[in-house]
């Protein structure tokens, strides 16, 4: 039924249309509301007034200024120098790649979206994503293993104090730092009711047990963020945000993860028994975890949607090199419309994703809500660069299947773009949230 937020849901920027006047009209008329009701929504009560906008309105500008387009031919350059000579050896063995991660660190990839105040290039999330999208062309392990730091300084961006940014931040920007986010645990992930790791307070201290699973970078990582209840019977509600060394007492990493693609990234488990973390390592306020780790993770989706981008572009380049060079029936496979179509198919859907990563990235910059966005942008942009590595290693044929050639790497990188920071079916119930709220529903 049409409410009053569904003539409230613009901010001042744009005028009721005429359309939705004549259905409050309407609705009035055929007895549909009781006069107080009638009163309330009556299109002369909205004369002239605005209506409020929850989503970013779309700005027609597709150009890169000139610090951006500096940013993306430098790590393109970077990616092309230090990230692609080394991607197969690090996938074979599953090393963590140290020396790429710190010659990024010297590059900025680490701190460019740190404040200037703290040290930090000052960068937006728009900046972060270009970035990811050139690093993921080379490898998205590498990526994932950099950028993963984007979600793990989120916390103490969105909620920490002053004294915590300055006594984190400021080393971080100075050193090689690697922070994990510590969400995830064996019966908890899209559900975190059901996070068990807790912590109880001590008068000036919290002592954490429990474990956490599927941690990026959690074998190497400096720091851990992690999320803990205090009273599991208030669910989400009991969730409290914690930062703690990594080298703390008590703290034990478990397996490494042998997984199937993105092997340079470390994933690992980390067990916390009795770790004692003081009062000021807790972020935010107690009961404001699943608030603060909600915010965390749509911002992260972001970079995870640019980076699927990144890889369909890279699989999409290797097809268009091989099917011009590839000779049968006495021509190259390019002349043939069947693959020309399919080439031209992979292009589009790289386009409209990477369009959707970028207006996420700048509602965020802006100011607006982009969790519709962000979710829309991840849930997309991971079956996008599914379907295109899928196609261009069908296209490659059997040089596509062989680990003598990148794209079979490629395919098996991409599958966890459409697993982690949230599977397809918790986006998609994100966006109709918002699409509900949007319409006043």
């Amino acid at each position: 039924m049409i409410t009053l937020a569904f003539y409230e849901r613009r901010n001042g920027s744009v005028e009721i249309p005429f359309r939705e006047r004549r259905i409050a009209s309407r609705r009035m008329r055929s007895g549909a509301y009781s006069p107080e009701r009638r009163r309330l929504i009556s299109p002369e009560r909205f004369q002239g007034r605005k209506t409020s906008e929850t989503t970013a309105p779309i700005r027609i500008n597709f150009e890169l200024t000139p610090d951006q387009k500096a940013l993306r031919d430098s790590v393109r350059a970077f990616t092309q120098r230090e990230i692609v000579p080394v991607a197969a050896y690090y996938d074979r063995t599953g090393e963590f790649p140290w020396e790429v991660v710190r010659k990024a660190f010297d590059l900025g990839l680490f701190t460019n979206y740190i404040p200037k105040k703290y040290g930090g290039g000052g960068l937006g999330v728009f900046e972060t994503a270009i970035a990811t999208e050139e690093i993921a062309a080379g490898c998205m392990a590498m990526g994932t293993s950099i950028m993963i730091n984007v979600l793990g300084t989120a916390p103490l961006l969105l909620a920490g104090t002053e004294e915590q940014k300055g006594r984190i931040l400021i080393p971080y920007c100075r050193q090689l730092t690697l922070v994990s986010f510590c969400f995830t645990e064996p019966d908890a992930g899209s559900d975190p009711s059901r996070i068990s790791t807790h912590a109880d307070f001590k008068g000036d201290h919290y002592i954490l047990n429990g474990s956490k699973c599927f941690i990026t970078n959690g074998g190497v990582a400096d720091y851990y963020v992690v999320f803990a209840t205090l009273d599991k019977n208030k669910g989400t509600k009991g969730l409290t945000a914690f930062l703690t060394p990594s080298d703390s007492e008590g703290i034990k990493t478990g397996k490494i993860l042998n997984k199937m693609g993105q092997r340079a990234s470390n994933t690992a488990e980390i067990f916390f028994e009795d770790v004692k973390i003081p009062i000021e390592n807790r972020i935010g306020a107690e009961g404001e975890g699943y608030k603060i780790a909600l915010q965390s993770i749509s911002k992260s989706r972001i970079n995870v949607a640019a980076g699927s981008v990144g890889i369909a572009r890279t699989a999409m380049e290797h097809a268009l090199r091989h099917a011009q060079k590839r000779v049968q029936f006495n021509q190259s496979l390019a002349n043939f419309q069947y693959v020309q179509f399919r080439l031209a198919d992979m292009a589009t859907q790289i386009e409209a994703a990477r369009f959707l990563a970028w207006r996420a990235a700048w509602a965020h910059d802006q100011g607006y809500r982009y969790g519709k966005e962000s979710s829309m942008a991840k849930d997309f942009n991971g079956d996008v660069v599914m379907k295109v590595t899928s196609e261009a290693l069908d296209l490659l044929g059997g040089y596509g299947y062989s680990k003598d050639y990148p794209m079979e790497k490629l395919m098996r990188d991409a599958k966890l773009m459409q697993i982690y920071e949230g599977p397809s079916p918790i986006h998609k119930t994100i966006i109709y949230r918002e699409l509900a709220k949007e319409y006043g529903f």
